[in-house]
């Protein structure tokens, strides 16, 4: 298998964060940057760059979800090998709030975005091209993508600035033929544009998924440590680090910081692959519904959830 054109994009704060509201120390992120930056692991998603203004219940999450540089330039003092990035999501960034990157910690931008918008991520890729940033485009819930949409999609990425696309499943529903079909699509379309893949474990297929998409030439993997990430999570980085053939990984940093941090983490903190997870992935929908479920009594009555979501007809409050 030949993976060493891969790189990782560790987003265990970022997606993380989704989980506890982005409550990290700054000690828990810097041992997380050490850690990632000594295993050789190429990106460290540092968490989200949108702006508080144009969000609601920005005062109750943690400094990662609407990074500062000031703020970065402390946590972070002295950058190693590993580059850090930032996700925004559009709609819910001012540009004006990214400074240029000869001015920023950060050095890769990713634009998230629903295939209707990809017209308004593309503008805001310009915008953070033009500043210097490497950039990424991420197009959610692929699996929801209409046929006629993507084409669409296709044509006004190829033309743009952006470096790398992304296969985004959302859903965790994706198969390895699923992920087969759409990397062929994505490189017959998108011929000058490298890609990346992030994935999520609802079926337990984030890592096999991660390794099918890299055989065939998908460049950045997204990961995050123990696999913490919404919901069922994503693929879990110790697994890429350790398995990627012909690269410069190493696996002792990781199990460090997995031992260190989030070991204990998870004792407080559900993610992971639960079986309403399984039911939402198989379903190919949101996991939202199943999220509900676990903060609630009847958190593990999956067969009354399994009919809900399968037999919407029938009146359940009898």
């Amino acid at each position: 298998m030949k993976t060493n054109h891969c790189k990782i994009v560790d987003c265990t704060i970022r997606d993380g964060g989704l989980v506890n509201n982005w409550d990290f120390s700054v000690d828990f992120v810097q041992q997380l940057y050490a850690g990632l930056n000594e295993a050789g692991v190429d990106y460290m998603e540092i968490g989200y760059k949108n702006s508080p203004k144009l969000l609601k219940g920005a005062e109750e999450a943690g400094p990662w979800r609407f990074l500062n540089d000031d703020f970065l330039r402390k946590v972070i003092p002295q950058k190693g090998n590993t580059k850090l990035s930032a996700l925004v999501d559009v709609g819910r960034v001012d540009e004006n709030d990214i400074l240029p990157r000869s001015e920023s910690m950060l050095d890769l931008i990713r634009v998230a975005c629903y295939s209707k918008d990809v017209d308004k991520a593309l503008a805001l890729v310009q915008t953070f091209h033009d500043r210097g940033y490497e950039t990424t485009l991420n197009i959610m819930a692929l699996s929801n993508v209409m046929e006629n949409e993507l084409l669409e999609a296709f044509e006004l990425i190829k033309e743009s600035a952006v470096d790398v696309v992304y296969i985004v499943d959302s859903y965790g529903s994706l198969d390895h033929n699923d992920v087969k079909y759409l990397v062929e699509k994505f490189k017959t379309h998108l011929p000058n544009k490298r890609l990346g893949v992030h994935t999520h474990n609802n079926m337990q297929l984030a890592f096999s998924n991660s390794l099918v998409a890299a055989e065939l030439g998908v460049e950045l993997l997204d990961a995050s440590v123990y696999g913490m990430g919404r919901a069922a999570g994503n693929c879990p980085t110790e697994l890429l680090v350790a398995h990627l053939k012909g690269t410069k990984y190493n696996l002792r940093p990781v199990l460090g910081v997995l031992e260190q941090l989030m070991v204990p983490l998870r004792e407080k903190e559900e993610w992971g692959y639960i079986l309403p997870y399984m039911i939402t992935g198989t379903l190919d929908e949101h996991p939202r519904s199943a999220m509900a479920l676990r903060s609630s009594e009847d958190k593990d009555k999956v067969v009354d959830f399994y009919d809900k979501l399968t037999t919407p007809e029938v009146n359940f409050d009898k």
